[in-house]
């Protein structure tokens, strides 16, 4: 009957599905690593190529130059730097201040070989920032300026450098942006005292002595930073700064230019917190405090604009304008950050009270 053949029909192919199904399943449980897929998702729209950045470097290596930093005729310090425009007949370089500061004669090692002497046109301890020039026909190539305020964690940057010595000139290392608008104190003379705060972008490319003031770039070629310290600690590896470029060529226009850099002054004397807890003068009082951190006043000019404003021997200064101020490296950034003339509120502890007063702003002297 047709039915029944029907029926036949039916119960072969549910066999054949049952049989080809057992089959499948036992071909997946020998042999897995055959059966496997793939399950690829976009989740952002990002290009990476892992062929390298040669080109974006390719874009920033010759106007890398080796600093020599000289006195009289004898060698005390290397670094690096680079072209960053060129004006006219002449053409600029960028450096670190701590990479001429100790020389009266600076020359530059292009990457074909060629050493020119260079004009000093200035430079300034607090930016760490120096600037120097030479004929615009000797130089190779300019360097291409970027953005560090465009610039996100976690994108891929690279320095360029001569690490140790010169036989190790112009090498490249590799890493990623990460951090900005790091605060790291920094001393500018030869005692182990924090001086002043450099606001920096971090990174983990590799860097090494030799490298300061060379440039740090994007995966573009772009400079966004000038590569100017590193932490150096037992527990502490791949910590790298750079000047961001923006503030970097603000300094740098400004010493082309002639301008120089006018800190602000208030008249008075001070020791970190830290340090003035193991005087004999000074023990009761901060004990007396509570406080840990802060910067004690230990001397008041008699004219200064500090003794005009109310503030005294003994006070400890916690905040400037809205910034903290747990050591004399923050306070002098905080007060460098407002010009001469301004109003500047300050915050100090005196007798078991907190006080404000707003103090102008004089021009530099050797004190603060």
């Amino acid at each position: 009957m047709k039915t029944s053949k029907n029926s036949k029909t039916i119960a072969l192919v549910v066999c054949a599905l049952f049989v080809g199904a057992f089959l499948m399943y036992g071909l997946i449980y020998l042999y897995p690593q055959q059966f496997s897929t793939v399950v690829t998702r976009l989740e952002k729209d990002v290009t990476v190529n892992e062929n390298g950045i040669a080109d974006a470097v390719e874009k920033a290596y010759d106007a890398v130059v080796v600093v020599s930093t000289y006195k009289n005729t004898t060698l005390v310090s290397s670094g690096t730097g680079f072209v960053y425009k060129t004006d006219g007949n002449k053409g600029y370089i960028l450096t670190n201040h701590h990479v001429i500061k100790s020389g009266n004669k600076v020359t530059v090692t292009f990457t074909d070989g060629r050493v020119e002497e260079t004009e000093i046109i200035g430079s300034d301890e607090y930016s760490d920032i120096a600037v120097l020039a030479l004929d615009s026909s000797k130089i190779k190539t300019v360097s291409h300026i970027g953005a560090s305020d465009k610039a996100r964690v976690g994108d891929t940057v690279f320095a360029v450098g001569a690490p140790l010595d010169s036989v190790y000139s112009w090498t490249v290392t590799r890493g990623i942006l990460s951090g900005k608008d790091r605060m790291v104190a920094i001393s500018l003379s030869d005692y182990n005292t924090d001086d002043y705060v450099l606001k920096v972008v971090q990174t983990d490319a590799a860097i090494n002595a030799g490298n300061s003031g060379g440039p740090l770039c994007n995966s573009n070629g772009e400079v966004i930073g000038i590569t100017s310290l590193k932490l150096v600690n037992s527990g502490v590896e791949g910590m790298g700064f750079a000047i961001p470029i923006e503030d970097a060529v603000s300094t740098a226009e400004n010493l082309i230019a002639g301008i120089k850099r006018e800190t602000p002054y208030i008249g008075i004397n001070m020791l970190d917190l830290s340090t003035a807890y193991y005087y004999r003068d000074y023990y009761e009082l901060i004990k007396e405090s509570g406080l840990s951190k802060g910067v004690l006043i230990v001397n008041v000019e008699n004219k200064g604009n500090a003794k005009k404003a109310g503030l005294q021997e003994k006070d400890i200064i916690i905040k400037v304008g809205d910034m903290e101020t747990p050591s004399i490296a923050y306070l002098r950034y905080a007060l460098y950050q407002y010009k001469i003339g301004d109003k500047v509120k300050v915050t100090f502890y005196r007798s078991g009270e907190t006080k404000t007063v707003d103090v102008t702003l004089g021009s530099n002297k050797s004190t603060l």
